[in-house]
């Protein structure tokens, strides 16, 4: 069974960790403060996860989930995410990260500044634009009516196949934004953030995104 290393044990990645293991996945997660303040998040998970450093969960994990504050974008380990997929949920909050200007003036997106970071890993937006507590309840099978749609962007097309199989999973429908330059259309305080949206209300919203806010 495939291992998904979690990097940030926040309301995403707790959540997303929740809904793995619930799939069957076996689950290694970390956050900053270190693994034995997870103690109590892994018990209540069970056998099939358990805590670690962030670079453990790297090298861990078959592929990783990212949910770190963009601030700290750059403390992710790069070296045992090499060749890997990397989901980035990431988000832009001025009021937590400081001012960036290249995203301020759109010259640069969230998860493009993490593929920088991680040259030789394939990241791919995903869960960025749905409240945490949505991810384990708001899920149907696949052709429900009204099934929700969540969006992806990556430059490597494996990369964006793999989350689109895993929203499948947790209940999803996807639509692919394209390369990361285009992630931008996702981001904070866009049409498409935090929408409960099905796949064709999600790329009109795409569609209507301005670049910069």
């Amino acid at each position: 069974m495939t291992t998904i290393g979690i990097i940030g044990a926040g309301h995403i990645g707790s959540q997303v960790a929740r809904k793995a293991v619930e799939l069957g996945y076996d689950v290694v997660i970390s956050n900053s403060r270190g693994p034995e303040t997870l103690q109590d998040l892994v018990a209540e998970l069970g056998p099939k996860a358990r805590a670690a450093t962030a670079a453990e969960a790297a090298a861990a994990g078959d592929f990783a989930v990212v949910t770190v504050p963009l601030k700290n974008y750059k403390d992710v380990p790069a070296e045992p995410l090499a060749g890997k997929v990397v989901i980035d949920t990431n988000n832009y909050y001025w009021e937590r990260d400081g001012r960036i200007p290249a995203l301020d003036k759109g010259e640069a997106t969230t998860s493009g500044l993490l593929q920088e970071h991680l040259p030789q890993s394939k990241v791919a937006k995903g869960f960025n634009h749905i409240m945490a507590r949505d991810i384990t309840t708001d899920g149907s099978p696949a052709g429900a009516e009204g099934r929700r749609a969540l969006a992806t962007a990556s430059d490597y097309p494996e990369a964006a196949e793999l989350v689109t199989r895993l929203y499948d999973e947790f209940g999803f429908d996807t639509v692919n934004v394209g390369t990361l330059s285009e992630s931008w259309r996702v981001e904070r305080d866009r049409p498409a953030y935090i929408a409960r949206q099905t796949a064709a209300e999600l790329k009109d919203n795409l569609a209507k995104a301005p670049r910069t806010i």
